[in-house]
């Protein structure tokens, strides 16, 4: 790849990480259908992901260190009896979910659903619809200390269907979270929150098979300059999506995934 195409990459995973539009759609779409980055192998393809994903992973840890670190300190001192320690406990909760499915069908989603535009196109589309009705019809009557176990896990299982392209993690996660009647804020919050297990995870996965490594090695530079720019785009739109939400609902997210989904659908057309 290119350094330019690092950079597109990489800010592309910074910005649709965090946004519900789904980052995985993007990265797919942009390499395949525009051609920013194609022609990579299968492996280095899975594992460039990764490490853009890594970078928006760092993103999170660094924005809300201190808010995990009081979750942690107080999640084992005081438990769920203390309101951040109860977050702790609730985002693992959240986490079991995603994570048993991910690791039974990680391998058939990867190679299935990941060349299938027509189910990619349509995920963007019909999830864009559904953020933007929950959004708009869900009352805001909690903020996330407010959360239910119940909430936390309902939350985590619709981050079941994140797994494929298209629907967004963020995207599914914070239309549950506004259905359940939290505010838009605490919703895309514990959303953020809930990101940085499941990534976590899918980072160690793909690090512990042999493979990686001599690419990673090879490909050093390449994978050092695409963490570090998806982790500076991601904390910046961190920031800036957490204030949009405090005034703004979700309805330009849901006509910019529809046209994305009709671009899409055209180039299966035509191509």
């Amino acid at each position: 790849m290119s350094f330019i195409e690092v950079l597109i990459l990489g800010f592309i995973q910074g910005i649709a990480e965090f946004l519900p539009i789904s980052s995985s759609a993007h990265l797919i779409i942009f390499r395949d259908i525009f051609g920013i980055g194609a022609g990579l192998s299968a492996n280095m393809e899975l594992t460039f992901d990764i490490a853009l994903h890594f970078g928006t992973l760092l993103a999170i840890g660094v924005f809300f260190f201190w808010d995990f670190i009081k979750m942690i300190q107080k999640g084992f001192t005081k438990g769920v009896k203390d309101d951040d320690g109860k977050i702790l406990w609730y985002l693992v909760a959240a986490t079991i979910p995603a994570a048993i499915v991910g690791v039974l069908f990680e391998e058939p989603i990867e190679k299935i659903i990941r060349s299938n535009y027509v189910i990619i196109a349509l995920a963007l589309a019909i999830m864009g619809i559904i953020i933007y009705l929950a959004d708009k019809y869900s009352k805001q009557t909690k903020n996330i200390k407010q959360m239910t176990l119940k909430d936390a896990i309902i939350i985590g299982c619709s981050q079941v269907f994140a797994l494929i392209p298209g629907f967004s993690r963020s995207g599914t996660t914070i239309a549950a979270g506004r259905i359940l009647g939290l505010e838009r804020e605490s919703a895309a919050k514990f959303s953020f929150f809930l990101s940085a297990p499941v990534v976590l995870g899918a980072v160690v996965l793909q690090l512990i098979k042999d493979s990686v490594w001599s690419v990673i090695v090879a490909n050093l530079s390449t994978f050092i300059l695409g963490i570090l720019v998806s982790f500076i785009i991601g904390i910046i739109c961190i920031k800036y999506l957490l204030k949009y939400l405090q005034k703004h609902n979700f309805k330009i997210f849901m006509i910019y995934r529809v046209i994305l989904a009709i671009i899409v659908l055209l180039y299966v057309i035509i191509r």
